[in-house]
């Protein structure tokens, strides 16, 4: 086991509460020693990896050194921070680990949260870059990655979700999230009609240029990127993603490829891993909502496990439609749900549920339900 996984592994993955200060506080004291490059924040509910993805790469395309840290992984750690088309590599990994414990005192590695510490690792890690999309983890405003000066904000969709710590309506978390801009911001599509007119109001407190992709790009624009995003087999709302991604590429003064572009979507987000097995990472209703408008006409065996604070009942009341039935899956995590609680909810759906043993030849699967649900299932496939 390398250095940085056993340093990793004593933190903490999850906390009840959060220090909102401590990343603030040591980001201060130890800025001076890291680098600098221009950053993208990218924030929203659902969308943000895709659209960070299809921008890193549209910025490669220029010849650019461009980094984008996402989470969490589905397999590797190395998933959370890509460099110049790459994960980036174990001993890259081992030496930034080595130089970032030379920045911090002792106190300081030791107190920083897994995701605080992993996200200054990124940071030493980008440490020749151009640009750097910065994927928030959860939030915007107290989230580790707003820490650094932003040179422009993404706002992907934002529906309500991790109550516990943004709020228990639209209006406390999009706000939450909103205040994380600085200076330029480019608000996606939402679900939400209000969510706009909060952005603006919170644009003008901060005295922030508050861009849509409206403002961005043309109809005629958006007809042929979605028609190109249509022939590569986009699902809509990835197609979105890609609006939002050349929207801000746009206001970067760029352009791209756009057919490379839709072609290569960030693995795990409607990704056909077999002939019949599709595998996503979402996790929330918003999530099952797009999914159902990209395969409605179809009809799949969910391989499914839900965290106890999702609103599985309502996930699976909208799943139905395409669902034939429901198989669980087990995931080895504090946060899923029991699997008797499971079984009641989508019993109650009248949907049929039992366990997920193997993969039939005349089934198509979906698989679905979170990070931790795609990570079990591939595990499932490599052991057989």
């Amino acid at each position: 086991m390398s250095a940085l996984q056993t340093f990793l592994d004593a933190k903490p993955l999850y906390y009840d509460e959060i220090d909102l200060e401590r990343m603030p506080r040591i980001y201060t004291a130890i800025k001076d020693q890291l680098p600098s490059p221009k950053i993208i924040h990218v924030v929203g509910t659902n969308g943000k990896g895709t659209t960070g993805r299809f921008l890193a790469k549209a910025l490669l395309q220029h010849g650019l050194n461009v980094g984008h840290y996402t989470s969490p992984h589905i397999v590797t750690f190395n998933e959370r921070i890509w460099l110049n088309g790459e994960n980036v590599s174990d001993d890259v990994l081992e030496s930034a680990h080595q130089k970032l414990l030379n920045v911090l005192t002792k106190e300081q590695a030791d107190a920083l949260s897994y995701f605080e510490y992993t996200t200054l690792l990124a940071m030493v890690v980008y440490s020749q870059c151009d640009y750097v999309v910065l994927e928030a983890g959860l939030g915007g405003e107290f989230d580790a990655t707003n820490v650094f000066e932003k040179d422009l904000s993404l706002f992907t969709p934002i529906d309500i979700d991790h109550q516990a710590f943004l709020g228990n309506d639209i209006v406390s978390i999009s706000g939450t999230k909103f205040r994380s801009m600085q200076s330029s911001a480019i608000l996606g599509r939402q679900a939400h009609p209000e969510v706009e007119n909060i952005y603006r109001d919170i644009a003008k407190e901060r005295g922030c240029s508050a861009e849509t992709i409206d403002d961005l790009l043309s109809d005629r624009e958006q007809q042929v990127i979605r028609a190109i995003a249509s022939e590569k087999g986009l699902a809509h709302y990835l197609q979105e993603n890609l609006l939002l991604a050349l929207s801000a590429l746009k206001f970067l003064g760029f352009e791209a490829d756009v057919g490379i572009l839709a072609a290569s979507p960030l693995f795990g987000r409607l990704s056909r891993i077999k002939e019949n097995i599709l595998l996503d990472v979402g996790h929330n209703v918003l999530a099952a909502k797009a999914i159902v408008e990209a395969l409605k006409g179809e009809m799949f065996t969910l391989v499914y496990n839900s965290y106890r604070d999702k609103d599985y009942a309502e996930i699976i009341k909208i799943l139905k439609p395409i669902i034939k039935e429901v198989e669980l899956i087990d995931v080895v995590d504090v946060r899923i749900e029991q699997e008797s609680k499971l079984r009641e909810v989508i019993t109650a759906q009248g949907v049929s549920v039992g366990k997920f043993a193997t993969i039939e030849k005349n089934k198509n699967y979906l698989v679905f339900g979170s990070f931790s649900v795609a990570e079990a299932f591939l595990a499932y496939l490599a052991r057989q």
